[in-house]
């Protein structure tokens, strides 16, 4: 098992949660291979989507169902900074992960996360797990929980 999934896994375990994780093929690299691979609508995989923040210099995260897009002008405004682009090196600097595979969980320091309100349409969704490979199902209330995600309209 990689540090990574190990990470993810210490995270929810420390938060009381015990969830399905799953090992998908390279098709899970998108939300909709995700989503197939583990047969579950598109909008029910929770996409972390980074920004960086240009005052902060730190990341942000943006969970968003699957087929949604992030409004820029949208989560700036939610975010309260300006954002751009958050390179490989700061996400991972900050999350532990590499882009493909960075989870909403289990990040090496805390992250100011917001959560798209179409994730609380389900019983669950599926977030990636610390690695391009591994996803794991959890209910979209416990998501916003352990990450300290605020509800937010940021979709386009």
């Amino acid at each position: 098992m990689s540090k990574s999934l190990r990470r993810v896994q210490r995270a929810l375990e420390e938060a009381g949660l015990q969830v399905e994780i799953r090992e998908t093929d390279d098709s899970a690299r998108t939300a909709a291979g995700a989503a197939a691979a583990v047969g579950c609508q598109i909008d029910q995989i929770a996409k972390s989507i980074i920004f960086r923040g240009a005052e902060s210099g730190h990341v942000v995260l943006f969970l968003t169902a699957g087929g949604n897009r992030v409004d820029t002008e949208k989560a700036t405004a939610v975010a309260g900074q300006n954002l751009g682009k958050a390179d490989a090196d700061l996400i991972r600097a900050e999350t532990g992960f590499a882009i493909g595979g960075v989870a909403p969980v289990g990040h090496l320091r805390r992250i100011e996360a917001f959560l798209d309100p179409r994730l609380l349409e389900f019983d669950r969704v599926w977030a990636a797990a610390g690695t391009p490979r591994h996803v794991f199902a959890i209910a979209p209330v416990d998501l916003m929980r352990v990450t300290g995600a605020e509800q937010a309209d940021f979709i386009a």
